[in-house]
Formats: structure tokens, sequence, C-alpha cells
């Protein structure tokens, strides 16, 4: 192209680009966005599906140890006789009719041997002193149930669960052990009826790391050690209830997995959805939605492209001025929107939040609804900056806004805005002072179990300081700088009292 052109052409080849990377640009957003609700709607479903795998394996334990302590007391009261014994097989017999998750029920004395039990084997036929549960039981006075390492059942040939109490003889010396074997089968069942997906997968492991059950079901895996796989160490790590992508270390397939301890029992369940599933819809839309727009790219490009043409071959038309200026305001309206957006943390800014308070504040005072406002300010920033420099604090900033936006603004009216600096508002419409100190709470805890470093605090961390304030505006007597006044005195005196802590402008009392 000729460098002597007049200007307003390379102004149209510059809006011709302009346009047509906004177009590419807004579509990758879009789809970036539809990507992050998809993994947040799958991160929802394998939470519940793991609290209600949690809850199956916990009743089903606690079925199983409630007829235990019955059977253990009973056997501590009224001794090992044959007619003890005879009583006992039916109460035994009963108890495994009742509990379709029970294998068996079975009662040894000190050294192993079989007193009484639901199966139908000779009682002289095994001994059972060489079982992990019974060593355990053997060497550990203290009362309580032991749930073991999964075998395959003398008795039945079955692969089960042993769930175990201690017999104590009247001294308090070992007596023997009471035990209930859970069918494999039975958890197998379950599981099978549970909507995971072809590639998805759920896991009942014991919190020492042994594998109970699997599926996809696989024999070689019950019993087998997961102690250095990748889902153990965030189990450890992560705490009792978390969710984490984690490549298995079974198929190699990547999952977004779900966990859960037990309420009562060292057991925790695993839920995993594949990765590869969870974003297919996504993909197939995207790609669809994104062909789209690439055949709109090149419509634009190459109309833009015989504009410039017709440019150099005649004086453009008062049309093509018009139609330049709508565009152009189109693309000025854009940049207006995006305007109302913090560069730094992704947050609302200050020209957003001050214009949302106004109407949320006259939407509380027409409906009498309540309006709650937490301030928010990172202890001892100024320190931090000192310390680690500016892109460490810039960082900081844009790890604990995004935690915020996260924990606090989940209505769609709700909203995280910087109102300045290293201070973070959260404006929450039909909320009152409790559930506004809950939330800040909330907030305060999450930051410090970040653990991120600050040398300059008193605590080692990165902590806030949040002051609250809620009210019900009355017409005529409240306005927002009220609101917002209350929030930053609370906010003062969490400051003045210690900093890392929440205090309420209502009632002066800090959390």
């Amino acid at each position: 192209m000729s460098s002597n052109r007049p200007p307003i052409i390379w102004r149209a080849i510059a809006f011709v680009t302009i346009v047509c990377l906004s177009l590419i640009v807004l579509d990758g957003w879009r789809s970036w966005n539809a990507r992050a609700v998809q993994l947040g709607e799958m991160d929802i479903a394998a939470a519940n599906l793991s609290r209600a795998m949690a809850q199956q394996a916990d009743d089903t334990f606690k079925e199983a140890d409630t007829a235990l302590l019955g059977l253990a007391e009973r056997v501590e009261f009224d001794g090992t006789s044959a007619a003890a014994m005879k009583r006992l097989r039916g109460i035994l017999l009963m108890r495994r009719q009742q509990l379709p998750q029970l294998d068996g029920l079975f009662v040894y004395d000190a050294n192993g041997n079989w007193l009484v039990s639901t199966s139908s084997t000779p009682l002289n036929r095994f001994n059972n002193a060489d079982r992990e549960y019974f060593i355990f039981h053997k060497q550990h006075r203290e009362a309580g149930v032991h749930i073991g390492v999964p075998i395959i059942s003398r008795s039945s040939g079955n692969w089960v669960i042993p769930v175990s109490r201690r017999i104590d003889n009247a001294d308090g010396s070992f007596g023997g052990v009471v035990l209930a074997t859970v069918n494999i089968a039975f958890f197998k069942r379950f599981y099978d009826t549970l909507q995971i997906g072809n590639a998805g997968a759920v896991a009942l492991v014991l919190d020492s790391g042994t594998m109970l059950i699997r599926r996809p079901y696989d024999t070689k895996l019950v019993g087998a050690s997961m102690r250095e796989t990748e889902l153990y160490r965030s189990y450890l790590t992560r705490g009792p209830v978390g969710t984490a992508f984690i490549k298995s270390a079974q198929d190699g397939v990547t999952r977004l997995n779900s966990y859960r301890n037990l309420q009562d029992y060292p057991v925790f369940v695993a839920a995993a959805l594949s990765k590869d599933e969870i974003l297919h819809e996504w993909w197939r839309d995207t790609i669809w939605h994104s062909a789209g727009v690439l055949c709109l790219v090149v419509v634009v490009a190459l109309s833009g492209w015989h504009l410039v043409r017709q440019i150099e071959l005649r004086i453009r038309t008062e049309a093509e001025l018009i139609k330049a200026h709508d565009s152009l305001g189109r693309l000025n309206r854009t940049l207006e929107m995006l305007a109302m957006q913090d560069g730094l943390t992704g947050l609302a800014n200050r020209r957003q939040f001050d214009l949302t308070l106004h109407n949320e504040f006259s939407h509380a005072m027409r409906q009498g609804s309540g309006l709650a406002l937490i301030m928010i300010d990172v202890d001892c920033f100024k320190q931090y900056n000192d310390t680690y420099g500016h892109a460490a604090g810039d960082e900081c900033l844009r790890t604990i806004s995004q935690l915020i936006r996260n924990l606090a603004a989940r209505r769609p009216r709700d909203l995280a805005a910087r109102y300045g600096g290293e201070e973070i508002a959260v404006l929450l419409p039909d909320t009152g002072i409790k559930d506004a100190i809950a939330i800040a709470d909330t907030i305060r805890h999450a930051i410090r179990d970040l653990g991120l470093e600050h040398r300059g605090s008193p605590d080692g961390i990165v902590t806030i300081s949040a002051g609250v304030e809620a009210r019900i505006p009355i017409i005529g007597a409240d306005d927002p700088t009220q609101l917002i006044q209350a929030a930053d005195k609370a906010l003062y005196e969490a400051k003045r009292e210690g900093r890392n802590r929440v205090v309420a402008a209502t009632r002066g009392v800090a959390h």
C-alpha cells in the first residue's frame, strides 16, 4: 500500500481491523465465560454427588455399627455359653435379614475361633486370628468401631469390608471380636445407578489410603493403596471436603474430583466427572459459534477491503461518513462499558460502585428492605509493597479480589468493587447485619487460610480487616453517604482494635 494515502484511508483500515479483532475477542470472552459457567455447574453437581455418596456410606456403616454395639454388649453380659450362643445366633440371623448390605455377622473368641455366625460354615472350620481387624482390636484396648481393609470372606467367598468391635472380659482383658462384613457388591450396585458419564469415576477410600471400591469396578483395585495418588495427597492437604482437577492414577483421565469425608467414620468418598465430557457440549457450541463469528469476521474484512478500495477511487460520501460515525459511537459505548471495571482487580470500579449504591439505596428505601455494606482493607499493605514490591502487591490484590468476588458477590445484585487503593467494598442488597457479618467473617477466614506470606504483618501472613453496616433506609432521614461513613468507621475500629477482624458498626462488636 502507498504511504501517501490520505489519513481517512488509514483510519478506515484501522477501524476494520479493530472491529474484526473486537469480534474475535468478544467471542473468545463469551466462550471462556461459558466454559467457566459450565465448570461451575459441574462443580456443584460433583459436590452434590459426593455428598449423596457420603450420606449413603455413613448410613451403611452406622447401621452395621449399631448392630455390632448391641451384639458386643449382649456377649459381654450373657457370656459365651452354648445356650447364650444359640440365642445370639437367632438375633444375628434377624439382623442379617434386616440389613441387606451385610454379607454376614460373626462373633470370635480371644483366640480367633468362631463362636457363632450367620454363615452355614461349620464353626471349627476357620480361625480368624490372622485377620487385620482381629489383630487391631487385640492390640488396641480403647472401645470403638473399626473399619478394616477389604478382604475375601472365608465363609462366602465375596469381597467384603469388615466392620468390627472389641469384646472385653469382665476384667477388661481382650475377649474377642464381633464382626459385620459389608458386601462390596452393595456399594457397587448403588454406584452403578449414579449418573457420572462414560468416563466418570467414584470411589470409597479409607482415611489410611486403602481403596475400598471404585467405579469402574476392578477387583485389582479393591484394597489397593492410594497413598501415592494426587487425589489422596489433595485430601490430606486441602481438608476433608474439596474439589480439584486431578489426573487419575488408575487410567490417566483428568477429572473434576469432589471428595468428602464421612461424618462418623475414617472414610472418604470421591466423585469424579471427566473434564472432556464436562466440556464436550461447550466445545461443540464454541466450534459452531466461533465458525459463525469467523464467517462474520471474513465478511467484515472483505467489506472493509471493499470500502478502502472505494475510498481510493472516489471521495467518501455523506452516507459513508454517517456509517463510520455510528460505528464509532457503538465502539465508544463498548469502551464506556469497559470503563466500569477496575483494570487491576477485575472488580467493579469506583464509578460503578457509586452508581450501584445510589440505585440500591433508592430501591431499599422504596421497598423497605435492608441494604448492607462491607468495607474491606488489606492489613499492612504498604509494608507488603515495601517488602515484596508493587508487582507482588498487585498480584496479592488480584488474588484477594478474586476470592472476595467468589465468596460475596454470588447473587445477581451483589457487587464487589475496588473502592480505592487496597480497599474493597461489597454491597449486599436485601441483607441484614447478621448475614453481612457472617459473609465478612467468611471472607476474612478464607483470606487468612490462603496463607500468603507477609513478613511485614504481625501475623506473618496477609489478613484483612472489615467494617460492616446494614440498615433499612428511611425516606428523608438517610442517604448513601451515611452507610459508607458507618462502614468506614467500623473498618477504622477494626484496624484500631488490632486488625484481622470484623467490626459491625450497628453494634460495635468485633469478630
